[in-house]
């Protein structure tokens, strides 16, 4: 560990988001609390629709530049879209390129455009003269007919295309439900139930989408070879761990790598080929006899017409969040944008972590840093961003700087014990609270996780603000924590706590690119 944390200091020493802490010293302080918030709100602005299109996508004349490469104009533009954030890239894509937009459809979820206008959102929503038509459907985030009727109107658009026309296409979460397109001649119907069996069955969100692919006339490449010979270029608002541009909505531009042997494997391990429709068996027969054909194989003509660019991502997020944070007197350290697993290891690690950094002393107990990267696989950090932490929040105790930022993100999961209301975000913060208040260390640290949508489960938080007076506020209030806790109820917790005060609602934001979590750690005694 220690020629670990040693190799990390000299890494370090060039880290860009050092900045001259003396001088951040001297600024005025705001409540650690206010200045949580304020980092939370600069790493959702930072995502924004608008601004994520406006950063990635430039009009010099008639060139169009976009992810280092140059595209002519010459009134030859169309738009299609999907996702829930698509309606606000569309409206700054559309002011970008003008009039060479010829045509566009975008897909995107059920009553968007009248919450949008209820929430102050107007500048999302498109232009009466625009020429782009949008379509709503996938109620309830699951696809349905209407959402089926408009990836057939993309899929069209898109068919009719030449190879002087460029295909703009614009992706958010959200993307694979308002982007239905069962292969003939199997029902939307009948491809839910496939992928409802599966996922009851036990399958992981790889092996979903694996099969979802095979299925579709749309995803896993389907939109890009449908488009073909045009040129394709994509930007793509993540919601996904790591970015992975296959399974964000399921790659409609991007050539799959999936064979027939593939998904047979799947079904077979769960026992479902058998159960199939005789209509899903002939989807995937018509690959070949032999299943020896890739699903939705391309030709090398076709990936090199697509250019795919990730735009907004939660890595993004984060570093608009750092920027906030230096600029409110705080030291900003980026843990990691991939923090996954189940809530209470994720708690309990920002647990070890706040004592890693705040306990008495000059050094930290040495068992400490052991069981911080014990818990790194759980919860989907890197040994190696766990250690470069770790050597920062050293330099801290020993150079004595002042509070620190940590930051965080990801899609944590809560096992459902019970029927109450709440979501990860909230139940997480109610869990670092816990450790917070009832661990080691007495720190005054504070403790915000958020969901970057503004939505935190069935519920209108975001998420919460939690610290190391949780449990005595509770307790004087006749609060059962565990009880809470048992039946999955953090929003009712946070808003009968003191009034509701420490739940985050920011209302709808009109992006996504997962939750972001915010630590404020302040300096540790001497």
């Amino acid at each position: 560990m220690a020629q670990i944390l040693a190799l990390t200091r000299s890494l370090h020493l060039w880290h860009p988001l050092r900045v001259g802490f003396a001088s951040l010293r001297s600024r005025r302080m705001s409540s650690l609390e206010t200045r949580a918030r304020a980092v939370f709100s600069a790493a959702v602005e930072g995502v924004q629709p608008d601004k994520v299109v406006c950063r990635s996508l430039e009009r010099h004349g008639d060139k169009l530049l976009v992810g280092g490469q140059s595209f002519t104009l010459s009134n030859n533009l169309y738009l299609v879209g999907f996702g829930k954030a698509v309606l606000g890239m569309a409206a700054e894509a559309e002011r970008i390129v003008g009039d060479h937009l010829i045509k566009g459809v975008v897909s995107v979820p059920h009553g968007i455009q009248n919450t949008l206008q209820h929430h102050g959102k107007e500048k999302m929503l498109l232009e009466n003269n625009s020429r782009i038509t949008v379509m709503e459907g996938a109620k309830h985030n699951l696809p349905d007919a209407d959402a089926q009727r408009s990836a057939e109107c993309i899929r069209e658009l898109a068919s009719g295309l030449t190879e002087k026309d460029l295909l703009l296409v614009l992706i958010s979460g959200g993307g694979s439900a308002l982007l239905p397109a069962p292969a003939p001649p199997m029902s939307l119907l009948e491809k839910q139930d496939v992928t409802r069996q599966l996922a009851a069955a036990g399958a992981t969100i790889q092996e979903l989408n694996t099969v979802r692919r095979a299925l579709s006339l749309l995803k896993g490449g389907g939109l890009a070879q449908c488009a073909y010979p045009a040129q394709v270029v994509a930007l793509i608002l993540s919601d996904v761990i790591g970015d992975p541009l296959d399974l964000i909505a399921s790659g409609p531009t991007v050539g799959s790598d999936t064979w027939p042997e593939e998904v047979w494997t799947i079904l077979d391990h769960y026992k479902l080929s058998d159960l199939l429709p005789s209509s899903v068996k002939e989807v995937l027969s018509k690959t070949g006899p032999s299943r020896g054909t890739q699903v939705h194989e391309k030709p090398q003509e076709v990936k090199n017409h697509v250019l795919n660019v990730v735009i907004g991502s939660n890595t993004i997020a984060l570093e608009c969040a750092s920027r906030k944070a230096s600029e409110l007197g705080l030291r900003p350290v980026i843990l990691s944008p991939g923090v996954c697993g189940d809530v209470c290891s994720v708690a309990r690690l920002y647990g070890l972590l706040l004592w890693f950094a705040c306990s008495p002393g000059k050094e930290p107990p040495p068992e400490l840093a052991a069981q911080i990267l014990q818990l790194g696989p759980e919860v989907g950090i890197e040994s190696w961003d766990l250690c470069r932490t770790m050597q920062v929040l050293e330099e801290e105790r020993k150079e004595g700087w002042g509070a620190t930022c940590l930051l965080a993100g990801g899609e944590p999961t809560v096992q459902l014990t019970g029927k109450g209301r709440g979501g990860r975000n909230q139940e997480l913060a109610l869990r670092v609270g816990l450790e917070l208040s009832g661990g080691e260390v007495k720190s005054g640290a504070v403790f915000l996780s958020g969901g970057t949508d503004g939505q935190d489960g069935p519920t209108d938080a975001a998420g919460a603000v939690t610290d190391g007076n949780l449990m005595e506020e509770a307790i004087t209030q006749g609060l059962d924590i565990d009880g809470f806790l048992t039946n999955n109820d953090s929003f009712t917790f946070f808003s009968k706590l003191s009034g509701g005060r420490r739940l985050l609602l920011p209302g709808l934001t009109g992006t996504n690119v997962m939750d972001v979590h915010v630590m404020l750690l302040p300096p540790p005694p001497q």
